[in-house]
C-alpha cells in the first residue's frame, strides 16, 4: 500500500477534490493530511496589520473593515439542496470519513508534532497542495520526495497568485505546473505542465477556477508517474528573475478595471447593451429585490427554473454567462435558495410554501463548455442541474441552427462519453430533439421521428428511462396541443418551455416555465430572477 502525505494550509474544495480524485483513480493508497493551522499572537496580528497598511495605503482600511464586518455578521446558512446534488463526495466531512485517510491539524507543519506524525506514517510521496513554504526537513521526509502543485508557468511565473501576473503582463496564456519541491521557491524539476489560453473576456477569477481543474488532472498524472518510478521530471530552463509576490490592493483594482474595460469593448463590438443602461437596470433590479424581500410573506408559493446555454469567456451574448459570473451565481443559489433537481419539480402538483426561493437549474443545446466549465462549478457548489441535448448534433460534432443563422463560428459540443460521466456524477440528461427543430414549423413526420430517435438515443447511450424534453427555441409559438400530445405518446415524462415566467402555485409538468439567464444579469438582478418576480 503506497503511503501519501499531503501538506496543506487550506483544505479548500480544489485541494479536497485533488486528493479524492487521486484516491479514486489509484486504489490501494493510504493518506495522511497534515493541515497547517498556526495560532497567531496579538503581536503578530498587529505587525501584519502595520505591514499591510504600509504596503497597501488607505485601501487597506476599508478592505479590513469589510473583512471584519463579514466575520461579525452571521454567515448565510446554505439552502436545502436535492439528494441528487452532485459533488457531495468532495466535502470536508466526506474527506475525513474516508477509511484510508487521516486528517491531522497541527500548529506548525514543521514542528515536533508534525514531524512525529511523519515518522510514524513513513510516507513514500508527499504532495504540497496550498501549503506554506516547506523546509527541507519536511519536504524531504517522504522517501521519494514531495510534489508541488503550482498554478503558474515556470520559471517566469514562480510565486503567487495564480493567473494574476500573467494577466497583468498581457500574456496570451496562463500555466499550471507540478514540480518536485527543492530548497528554493518553485524551482524543482517539472513532472507535468499545461497551459490555458486567455479568452477575450477572461478574468483572473475565471482562470483560477479553470486552473483548479487542470491542476487536479496534472497532479493525478504526476502522482501516477512518481509512484511508478517512470519519470524524474525535467530541469527548468535558466531564469534570473524574481518570484512574484501577492499584489497590492491598488494593483488588484487596476487589473479589475482593465478586465471590465476589455469586456465592455467586446460587448460594444458585438452591438451589446451600453454599460450605462446595464448600470441603471441593475439599480432598478436592486430596488425590486428589496421590495420582494419586504413583501415576501405575501408571495404565493412558486418554483423558478433557470435556463442557461453556455458558460464561457470566449463571447458575451444572450446565450452566454462568464465563468466567474456562473461561479458567483451558483454560490448565490446555495446561500439564498433551496435548489431542486428537475425531477423534483416535475413531481410537484402544488408548489409547497418555502422560506427560501425554490429554484432549479437547466441547460439547453449541449455545448462543450457545459462540461468544461459549468459541470465543475456545479459540483463545487453542490447544485443539481439538467442538460437537454440535441442528440444528433452532439453525436456528429455538428452545429446548431441558431449559430449558423447568426454566422457564429463553430463551437465545440459535448460527446457521449462526457455525458456518461455527467450521469455518473448525478446530473440529468434530457432531449432537445435530434437536430434542434422547430416543433410546430417542421413537418409532422419529422417531428414524430425526432421525438422517437432522441428518446432512443438517450436510452441507448445514457440509459435514460424517463426522458424529459425541452423543446427547441422554447417560445409559445414553437409548441401546440397536437405536438404536445405526440410528446406524451413518445413516452416523455415532462416538457419544458423557454418563454419566461415562473411556476406559480402549481407545476404543469408538460409546460414547465423557465427563465433565461445570460451575461447581462448583475448578481442582484440574478437574485430577482430566482424570486420569480
Amino acid at each position: 500500500m503506497a503511503r501519501l502525505v499531503v501538506f496543506t494550509g487550506d483544505p479548500s474544495y480544489s485541494v479536497r477534490k485533488g486528493i479524492i480524485d487521486i484516491d479514486e483513480a489509484l486504489p490501494g493508497l493510504a493518506w495522511l493530511v497534515l493541515w497547517h493551522r498556526p495560532r497567531k499572537s496579538i503581536g503578530q496580528l498587529l505587525k501584519n496589520q502595520r505591514t499591510n497598511l504600509r504596503r497597501n495605503g488607505w485601501r487597506w482600511v476599508p478592505y479590513q473593515a469589510g473583512n471584519l464586518l463579514r466575520r461579525l455578521l452571521p454567515s448565510p446558512s446554505p439552502g436545502a439542496t436535492s439528494a441528487r446534488a452532485p459533488g457531495r463526495e468532495y466535502t470536508l466531512q466526506a474527506l475525513r470519513a474516508r477509511p484510508n485517510l487521516r486528517v491531522v491539524e497541527v500548529d506548525d507543519v514543521h514542528g515536533p508534532a508534525a514531524q512525529d506524525e511523519l515518522k510514524r506514517f513513513a510516507p513514500q510521496l508527499g504532495l504540497s497542495l496550498a501549503a506554506p513554504i516547506l523546509r527541507a526537513s519536511t519536504f524531504a521526509a517522504p522517501a521519494r520526495g514531495t510534489l508541488n502543485l503550482h498554478k503558474g508557468k515556470v520559471p517566469e511565473y514562480r510565486g503567487m497568485p495564480p493567473a494574476f501576473w500573467e494577466m497583468w503582463n498581457h500574456e496570451s496564456s496562463v500555466g499550471c505546473t507540478v514540480h518536485w519541491v527543492d530548497e528554493r521557491l518553485d524551482t524543482g524539476r517539472v513532472m507535468a505542465e499545461a497551459t490555458l489560453a486567455v479568452a477575450p473576456a477572461s478574468s483572473v477569477r475565471g482562470l483560477q477556477l479553470q486552473l483548479d481543474e487542470v491542476g487536479s488532472a496534472l497532479m493525478l498524472q504526476a502522482v501516477r508517474d512518481a509512484l511508478a518510478g517512470s519519470a524524474e521530471g525535467n530541469e527548468q530552463p535558466p531564469y534570473t528573475g524574481k518570484a512574484h509576490r501577492k499584489p497590492t490592493l491598488a494593483q488588484v483594482d487596476k487589473l479589475a478595471r482593465r478586465e471590465r474595460a476589455s469586456e465592455a469593448a467586446l460587448v460594444a463590438n458585438a452591438g451589446g447593451v451600453p454599460a450605462w443602461q446595464r448600470t441603471l437596470r441593475h439599480h432598478l433590479h436592486g430596488g425590486m429585490r428589496l421590495g420582494a424581500r419586504l413583501s415576501g410573506s405575501l408571495r404565493a408559493p412558486r418554483v423558478t427554473v433557470l435556463l442557461y446555454h453556455r458558460v464561457s469567456d470566449d463571447v458575451r451574448d444572450n446565450l452566454t454567462v462568464g465563468i466567474a459570473q456562473f461561479d458567483r451565481q451558483m454560490q448565490l443559489l446555495r446561500e439564498h435558495c433551496d435548489v431542486l433537481a428537475i425531477e423534483e419539480v416535475l413531481a410537484m402538483r402544488e408548489v409547497p410554501a418555502s422560506r427560501r426561493p425554490l429554484v432549479a437549474v437547466t441547460f439547453d443545446d449541449g455545448y462543450r463548455d457545459n462540461y468544461d466549465h459549468a459541470v465543475p462549478l456545479l459540483r463545487r457548489h453542490g447544485v443539481p442541474a439538467a442538460f437537454f441535448v440535441s442528440t444528433g448534433i452532439v453525436a456528429s460534432d455538428g452545429r446548431f441552427p441558431h449559430d449558423v443563422k447568426r454566422g457564429n463560428p463553430w463551437v465545440p459540443v459535448m460527446d457521449w462519453e462526457q455525458m456518461r460521466r455527467m450521469r455518473r456524477w448525478g446530473f440529468t440528461l434530457g432531449s432537445h430533439t435530434v437536430s434542434h427543430i422547430d416543433m410546430v414549423a417542421s413537418p409532422a413526420e419529422l417531428v414524430r421521428d425526432e421525438l422517437v430517435r432522441s428518446r432512443d438515443d438517450l436510452k441507448r447511450e445514457l440509459d435514460v428511462r424517463e426522458p424529459i424534453l425541452a423543446y427547441p427555441y422554447g417560445g409559445r409559438q414553437h409548441m401546440n396541443a397536437e405536438r404536445l400530445q405526440w410528446v406524451r405518446e413518445a413516452g416523455y415524462v415532462g416538457c419544458l418551455s423557454a418563454y419566461g415566467g415562473t411556476n406559480l402555485r402549481t407545476v404543469d409538468r408538460f409546460n414547465v416555465l423557465r427563465r433565461g439567464i445570460h451575461w447581462e444579469f448583475s448578481d442582484r438582478a440574478f437574485l430577482v430572477q430566482t424570486l420569480g418576480w
